[in-house]
C-alpha cells in the first residue's frame, strides 16, 4: 500500500561531479552548452525527484567546482548535507561528433579521514530519517575505504531503513553481504566480477541465487536490450519493456534505480517497484539528459511494463 505522504529517499553519493556538455543546435546549426550536477549519486537523485520524491543528497562538494556543482543541484530541488572537503570533479564532454566525446575528466579530490568521518555521519542520520537510502559508487579513487559503504549498509539497515545498492565489483559484494533490501547491477558488472561465467540468462541466474543465498535480499540484473533480470529469495522473474529508440543509452541505470528506490518508498511491492524502475530506466534513453523524465509519463509506461516469473527449472541459457 502507498504512503499518503511524498517519499523520502536519501542518495549518497560520494563523487558528486559538474557536467558540462557541448552540442548542436539543430534549429540554428550552432554548438550550444549545457552545464548540469552529475555523476551517478545526482543522476539517481535528479531522476527520484522527478518522481516527486523528497530527496536529500549527501556528499562531498568542495572547491569552486564543488560549490557549482551544489549550486545547480539545488536549482533541481535537490536537498543538500553538505560535506566540504573533497570532491569537486569536473567531465567536459562534446557530443557534436560521433567519436569519443570526453575531452577532460578532472576527478574529484580525495578525503581524507577526517573528510571521510564526516560523510559517513552525515549520511548515516540522513539516511535514518528516510523512508529508503541509496548507495552510489565512484567513477575515480576517491579515497573511501574498502569497508566504508559497507558499514553504512550494515547500520542503516539494521535501523529499519530499507537500502537500496547501485554498485559494482568488489564494493557491490560486500555491500551485498550486509542483507541489504536490493542490490541493482548491470550484466556487464556481474561477470566482470566473476560471480557469473557469462551473460546468459542461466549464468546471471545462478550467480543472482548464489547472492541472495548469502544474504543479500535481491538483485536486480540490467541486460541492456534484454529483459531485466530480477532474483529474490522466492524465486525469479523477468522484467521487459516495450521497445524504444535510444536517443542516450547513458543513466538509464541510475534512473532505473532511482525507480525501484522511490517505488519502494511510497510502500510498493518489490516486483512493482521494479516495473516502475524499469520505466524510468527505458524513458530516460529517449531523452537527452541523464536522470530525467516525468512522472506521469513514467508511471503510465510502467503499466506497460510485464513482470514474468521464471520456472524455478528453467536453465535458460540463452
Amino acid at each position: 500500500m502507498e504512503r499518503q505522504r511524498p517519499p523520502a529517499v536519501c542518495v549518497v553519493a560520494p563523487e558528486p561531479m559538474l557536467t558540462i556538455e557541448i552540442e548542436t543546435d539543430r534549429a540554428v546549426g550552432a554548438p550550444e552548452i549545457h552545464v548540469h550536477p552529475g555523476g551517478q549519486g545526482l543522476w539517481v537523485a535528479t531522476m527520484a525527484r522527478a518522481l516527486d520524491a523528497d530527496v536529500v543528497v549527501c556528499g562531498p562538494f568542495g572547491g569552486e567546482t564543488g560549490a557549482i556543482t551544489a549550486h545547480l543541484a539545488r536549482t533541481r530541488d535537490l536537498a543538500l548535507r553538505v560535506t566540504c572537503q573533497g570532491g569537486g570533479g569536473t567531465m567536459l564532454r562534446d557530443r557534436r561528433s560521433s567519436d569519443d566525446p570526453e575531452l577532460v575528466m578532472m576527478p574529484s579530490a580525495p578525503l581524507d579521514r577526517h573528510a571521510l568521518d564526516d560523510l559517513y555521519g552525515t549520511a548515516l542520520v540522513a539516511a535514518l530519517e528516510s523512508d529508503v537510502c541509496v548507495l552510489t559508487g565512484t567513477q575515480h579513487d576517491m579515497g573511501l575505504p574498502p569497508d566504508f559503504l559497507a558499514r553504512l549498509a550494515r547500520d542503516v539497515t539494521a535501523s529499519g531503513t530499507t537500502v537500496v545498492a547501485d554498485l559494482s565489483g568488489e564494493l557491490a559484494a560486500q555491500v551485498g553481504r550486509e542483507g541489504i533490501a536490493v542490490l541493482k547491477m548491470s550484466h556487464e558488472e556481474l561477470v566482470d566480477s566473476g560471480a557469473a561465467d557469462d551473460d546468459s540468462l542461466g549464468s546471471l541466474r545462478r550467480a543472482a541465487t548464489r547472492w541472495v543465498a548469502d544474504g543479500l535480499g535481491s538483485l536486480v540484473v540490467s541486460r541492456a536490450q534484454d529483459p531485466t533480470l530480477l532474483v529474490t529469495g522466492e524465486g525469479a522473474s523477468t522484467i521487459t519493456t516495450p521497445s524504444v529508440s535510444t536517443v542516450d543509452h547513458r543513466g538509464a541505470g541510475d534512473s532505473m534505480t532511482a525507480g525501484i528506490a522511490v517505488g519502494l518508498a511510497r510502500g510498493l511491492d518489490l516486483g512493482a517497484a521494479v516495473r516502475l524502475g524499469a520505466a524510468a530506466g527505458a524513458l530516460n534513453v529517449t531523452r537527452h539528459g541523464l536522470g530525467t523524465g516525468r512522472r506521469q509519463e513514467i508511471e503510465s509506461f510502467a503499466e506497460r511494463v510485464t513482470l514474468e516469473a521464471l520456472d524455478r527449472g528453467t536453465t535458460d541459457d540463452d
